[in-house]
């Protein structure tokens, strides 16, 4: 049986996703703040696969309910973040089973496409790691779903980590020239919101002040300000459920880009994770290609990982 999300539900789902997706876990109560928290979620959306009484896997529908930035619903737009089926009910057709309903519902909330999974706030994953799910690579397809485009994780390690010295005197080059780096104020939190949300990515503007106002330390930011003050970028750790050792999210206004206010944003950074004690940095989600992709290969990130976004068609 396929039925939609009923209270007393989240624990057994945890459970179930380890076990299908065991160098992926989640506990119980990150499950519950990631998605059953989340602001859209809908336990309608929610469809839970039922052998002998028993959560056998899910599949996870959202759209939104509210609004990423300004009044856009997205609403053409869904998405199914994540799905699983225990390794003991494989081949029967469930996962299969539970990623229609998942569609036939969003197509009954007047979606008309779905992407897998590169859903935010609230994404466990940014897309479908081909390499670690080759059965839902499979599957996927079968669906309807295409290939939109890839992204990569990268980690790198910070033992033994200090500024290279090219760094250290670009630091001083600029410095002298009046520009200042260091953490923000409290005011101008206000103004790299709205460079964050402006000039790079909504979701990373309401990121940046949900952190701060759970209590993120502010000087898990850097910003690079100009001789007048404005500020022209940041980098940042801690941001994502306070892990201190997650980067991101970063970025330098396009006409300060070029002057290596990038790289002296990023080994800032770095250096204050390793003050903390972090032993790497990581994150989930850049273009290998994009301009940020290639400094963090220069700076000694390597890819980890890589996700596929997909997107299919469930509606005209």
């Amino acid at each position: 049986m396929i039925r939609s999300f009923e209270v007393g539900d989240g624990p057994r789902l945890a459970e179930v996703w380890t076990a299908a997706a065991p160098t992926d876990p989640i506990g119980y109560q990150r499950f519950r703040d990631l998605f059953l928290l989340d602001r859209n979620f809908d336990a309608a959306g929610l469809k839970v696969a039922i052998v002998d009484d028993q959560i056998v896997g899910a599949a996870y529908a959202v759209r939104r309910l509210i609004a990423v930035d300004s009044d856009d619903l997205e609403p053409a737009s869904g998405w199914i973040p994540f799905f699983f089926v225990h390794p003991a009910h494989r081949g029967r057709g469930l996962g299969r089973e539970l990623l229609t309903a998942a569609m036939d519902w969003l197509r009954s909330c007047g979606r008309s496409e779905v992407f897998f999974s590169s859903y935010t706030p609230n994404y466990f994953l940014p897309g479908l790691d081909t390499d670690r799910y080759p059965a839902a690579a499979r599957l996927l397809p079968d669906l309807g779903f295409q290939r939109q485009y890839d992204a990569v994780a990268m980690d790198r390690s910070l033992v033994g980590y200090e500024i290279p010295a090219e760094v250290r005197d670009r630091i001083q080059a600029l410095t002298a020239e009046g520009y200042t780096f260091g953490t923000p104020t409290g005011d101008e939190l206000t103004s790299l919101i709205t460079i964050a949300g402006d000039d790079f990515n909504p979701d990373w503007a309401r990121a940046i002040r949900e952190a701060v106002v759970a209590g993120m330390p502010v000087d898990r930011i850097v910003v690079a300000r100009d001789p007048g003050r404005g500020i022209l970028g940041w980098a940042m750790h801690g941001t994502y459920e306070g892990v201190i050792d997650r980067f991101g999210p970063f970025g330098v206004l396009p006409a300060s880009r070029g002057t290596g206010l990038g790289k002296v944003l990023l080994h800032l950074t770095l250096e204050r994770m390793v003050a903390l004690g972090a032993h790497s940095a990581w994150f989930l989600w850049t273009g290998e290609q994009s301009a940020a992709g290639q400094l963090y290969l220069k700076t000694g990130f390597s890819i980890t990982r890589t996700f596929t976004i997909l997107r299919a068609k469930v509606g005209d």
